[in-house]
C-alpha cells in the first residue's frame, strides 16, 4: 500500500522514486483533478499521457498505453498507479470501435501487466454503465472484469472505481463551442442555457443520471489507491446515489443560468437505450469511508461549473 509522506514539495524527478504516482492519461479532465488531489495529500503525481500536459507543474511521460514497453518503463520508476487514460464517446465510438478497443483493452493489460511486475498498488477507472451496449461501456468493463482476474489470479491490489458522471470546471466544451470530441451532458447542457438556447435533450427525458462532481471522484480514486480492492470483492461506485432524470438536470441548469426551461427533445441517441437509470450504490463505498451526504450537492456544483464556463465561453 502506498504510504502518503509529510512535507513534499517542489518537483521531483520520477527517478527519484519518492512517493509517486503514474497517473495515465493525467492531462484530461479528470485526470488533472487526481494529480491535484494526489499532490494535496503529499504525493507527487507523474503523469503519462499521448498529449503531453496542459499542467507543466507536473512531471509528464509522453507515451501511450497501448506501448507495452512505455508503460513497462513508467510504471517501473513510481510507487503507484492510477488508470485513466481511456477512449471516450458511446455513439461516437460504436462506428468505430478499433481504437477503443486497442486502448481501453490492450491499454488496460498493459497496465495490469506492469503493475503485476512491479507488484505496485493500482487504481482503475471502470463506468457506471457498465451493461449498455456501446462500445466505450464494453471495453471499459472488459477491462474492470480483467483487474479482478489479475486480483484473483496474478496477486495484484487493483482497486477499481465505477464512476458515474463526472462534471465540473475544466471539463471540455463539444462542437460549436469548443474542440471537445465528445458531447457530455454538462459541458453542453451549460453551454447552450448560457447562450440562452433551449436545452437539448435527448429521447423523453426519463432517464436517471447520476451526477457526481469531479473532485469528489478524484478523492475516491485516490482514496481507493490508498485502500486496495474492495474488501468484499466489489467494486468501489463513485456516485452519488441521487435519482435525478436527464429533464430534472436541465432544469437546474437553466435556472442557475437564469435561462428558459423551454428544452427541446430529440431522438435518443445510439448506445444508450431510453427509460434507463445509471445510478451509484453508495454503500459501496463503505470501506472508503463515503456516505451519501458527503458528496457536493448538484446546485453547489452546477453553480461552480457555470461560473467556470461563463469565463470561458
Amino acid at each position: 500500500m502506498v504510504e502518503p509522506v509529510e512535507g513534499v514539495g517542489g518537483r521531483v524527478r520520477v527517478q527519484d522514486r519518492v512517493n509517486t504516482v503514474l497517473v495515465t492519461g493525467g492531462s484530461g479532465f479528470i485526470g488533472q483533478y487526481v494529480c491535484r488531489e494526489l499532490d494535496s495529500r503529499g504525493y507527487v503525481p507523474v503523469v503519462l499521457d499521448r498529449r503531453g500536459n496542459r499542467d507543466a507543474y507536473w512531471e509528464t511521460i509522453l507515451g501511450d498505453v497501448r506501448d507495452a514497453t512505455a508503460v513497462t518503463e513508467a510504471v517501473a520508476h513510481v510507487d503507484g498507479v492510477v488508470h485513466l487514460a481511456a477512449v471516450l464517446g458511446t455513439q461516437e465510438t460504436i462506428h468505430n470501435p478499433m481504437p477503443a478497443a486497442e486502448t481501453n483493452i490492450l491499454g488496460s493489460l498493459n497496465v495490469f501487466e506492469a503493475v503485476a511486475q512491479y507488484a505496485m498498488p493500482a487504481a482503475y477507472i471502470c463506468v457506471g454503465n457498465w451493461w449498455m451496449e456501446n462500445t466505450y461501456s464494453i471495453t471499459k468493463t472488459a477491462a474492470e472484469r480483467f483487474s479482478r482476474m489479475f486480483n484473483s489470479y496474478r496477486g495484484t491490489q487493483i482497486a477499481a472505481v465505477r464512476a458515474l458522471n463526472a462534471y465540473g470546471p475544466g471539463q471540455a466544451l463539444p462542437a460549436p463551442w469548443g474542440a471537445g470530441k465528445v458531447r457530455k451532458i454538462m459541458p453542453t447542457f451549460a453551454a447552450l442555457a448560457l447562450s440562452g438556447e433551449p436545452i437539448e435533450i435527448y429521447g423523453d427525458g426519463t432517464q436517471i443520471m447520476d451526477m457526481v462532481h469531479v473532485a469528489d471522484v478524484a478523492q475516491i480514486m485516490v482514496d481507493a489507491l490508498e485502500a486496495g480492492p474492495h474488501p468484499g470483492g466489489l467494486t468501489y461506485e463513485a456516485g452519488t446515489g441521487v435519482a435525478l432524470t436527464v429533464t430534472d438536470i436541465a432544469d437546474v441548469v437553466a435556472a442557475a443560468a437564469g435561462s428558459s426551461r423551454d428544452h427541446r427533445f430529440v431522438a435518443m441517441r445510439q448506445g444508450e437505450p431510453e427509460g434507463s437509470t445509471v445510478l451509484a450504490d453508495v454503500l459501496s463505498l463503505g470501506p472508503l469511508g463515503w456516505r451519501g451526504d458527503d458528496f457536493t450537492s448538484l446546485g453547489d456544483g452546477v453553480g461552480e461549473t457555470l461560473d467556470w464556463f461563463r469565463q470561458v465561453l
